[in-house]
């Protein structure tokens, strides 16, 4: 890859890009949400197994998650003559939109809050404690944290449409819009509410691993589309894990902003090239007959 190591420090910080170790369904999503989203196409798996050897995955891990995400029912699979083919699910499309839109639409910093929260109160009965463990997941996952008992909040308009529109879950809660009365101490809540140490780490920790790269140093042993998948597939992680919060309740040093910069400079770098190989690489099929 272009660019020269710069002094020992920066051979020791561009050394660690190639020591994410993601786990193999996950950059498979990546993968797939990258190359494959949105094309209506599915690929054959030799093509997906050449790829992953880039990136340190070896056959037969890659192999055994096709299989395990075909079983998950996010794959779907094609047979073409004596070659398997593997393609998006809806539930899989559904999933890797989400992660489109986090990453490029919505960004890492809240900084356009309009002061509105979404309220969320559910009451299940106790033997439904699957549903509850699935309403909880699902609520964390669109950003809510739990204000008290059964009430769960998250700024601005949340979309919980598909949490109403579920026949298990949609009777049993009740959705308001509101604001806070001025009294409320909003940063309190919001410290007492959400885990801000979790994301606030994995920002920092994206900060400490892929600087170096994105301001010039090589990736030791890796070409452009291991590395691309390496660094789209941590920084979705981090942003997952990151409630997005307004930042004017946030800790002055939130590191945000900052790894997200890392994050559009390091991509930058590797895109172009990563696309040109991904095209040479995959071999691919309309998903449809």
């Amino acid at each position: 890859m272009a660019g020269e190591m710069h002094g020992t420090a920066g051979a020791e910080e561009a050394g660690s890009v190639a020591e994410a170790a993601p786990r193999p369904q996950t950059l498979m999503l990546t993968f797939l949400g990258n190359y494959v989203l949105g094309s209506g196409n599915c690929v054959y798996s030799g093509s997906v197994i050449e790829v992953f050897g880039r990136a340190g995955v070896g056959e037969h891990a890659t192999r055994s998650t096709l299989t395990r995400m075909v079983n998950r029912g996010l794959l779907q699979r094609r047979r073409q003559g004596r070659r398997m083919y593997f393609g998006l699910t809806e539930r899989a499309a559904a999933i890797l939109r989400d992660g489109e839109d986090r990453v490029w639409k919505r960004g890492a910093v809240n900084d356009d809050w309009d002061g509105t929260w979404t309220l969320l109160a559910f009451s299940l009965p106790e033997s439904s404690q699957r549903q509850r463990h699935d309403l909880r997941s699902r609520l964390t996952w669109a950003g809510f944290g739990p204000l008290i008992g059964g009430l769960w909040i998250a700024p601005g308009h949340a979309d919980v449409g598909a949490i109403t529109g579920d026949p298990e879950l949609g009777p049993y809660v009740s959705v308001f819009r509101s604001t806070a009365d001025p009294a409320t101490d909003i940063d309190a809540m919001v410290h007492d509410t959400w885990d801000l140490a979790t994301p606030a780490r994995g920002y920092r920790a994206f900060l400490d691993r892929w600087s170096a790269f994105a301001d010039g140093a090589p990736a030791p042993g890796l070409d452009e589309l291991a590395v691309k998948l390496l660094l789209l597939t941590e920084w979705l992680q981090i942003v997952r894990a990151d409630p997005h919060l307004p930042v004017r309740h946030l800790p002055a040093d939130w590191p945000a902003a900052a790894a997200e910069a890392v994050f559009r400079r390091a991509d930058a770098r590797v895109d172009a090239r990563a696309r040109a190989q991904a095209e040479a690489l995959l071999e691919t099929l309309p998903l449809q007959g």
